[in-house]
């Protein structure tokens, strides 16, 4: 399966299973943590053998993220978090935001798509309640995320224009998508297409 095919897959993915509500509250000290772990990865992405794999976004390099360990955090939460979305006529990351971006554009896209992520969604979710088994996991997710928004720098320079403004243009439709819903719903609905959004970004990683 190519990776348009796996997106469309994921796209249309419709009914899921039930599973328990999320049960623990997380503390403010645990989302107070989240900036220094991701220190602390950043640090680590420093260290020799660690470099031969990255995400090249364009013209911006991501250094020390294995894929594979962001989509087992993801298998960890998956369950839980998809069986909330009871909305399942609405897609956040919708076709029009996710296909055919060019690799210049890449990287404003996913800048800016990773830092709602976490100023919005993982911040908010951070205040609800959520199973202790799957803390560690969310954790990881958040985690790398910081660390592969703080590698991200796109070129603001003017004959750039065009693209960064394709890039703002295509977030717009999901932060609309997103605006529309009950923020509840909004917030378990963005955790549900972390899939979605891994798969696109695995196209842009190189060995």
């Amino acid at each position: 399966m190519n990776f348009q095919q796996r997106l469309q897959s994921l796209w249309s993915l419709a009914s899921r299973p039930f599973c328990p509500p999320l049960l623990a509250t997380v503390s403010q000290m645990q989302m107070a943590v989240l900036p220094c772990l991701g220190l602390i990865l950043l640090l680590w992405s420093q260290v020799p053998g660690v470099q031969g794999q990255e995400f090249q976004f364009g013209p911006c390099q991501v250094k020390g993220v294995v894929p594979q360990k962001l989509w087992e955090a993801f298998w960890a939460v998956k369950d839980t978090v998809q069986s909330q979305d009871n909305i399942r006529s609405v897609r956040l990351l919708q076709q029009e935001v996710l296909q055919n971006v060019s690799d210049a554009e890449s990287c404003y896209l996913v800048h800016t798509l990773l830092e709602f992520y976490l100023k919005t969604v993982f911040k908010n979710y951070h205040n609800r309640t959520v199973e202790v088994r799957t803390l560690k996991s969310f954790s990881t997710l958040a985690n790398n995320f910081v660390l592969i928004a703080s590698q991200l720098q796109p070129s603001q320079e003017n004959e750039m224009f065009s693209i960064r403004d394709s890039a703002h243009r295509r977030f717009l439709l999901f932060r609309r998508a997103f605006k529309q819903l009950d923020i509840e719903a909004a917030l378990t609905k963005a955790l549900g297409e972390v899939d979605i959004l891994l798969t696109w970004m695995q196209q842009f990683y190189k060995l």
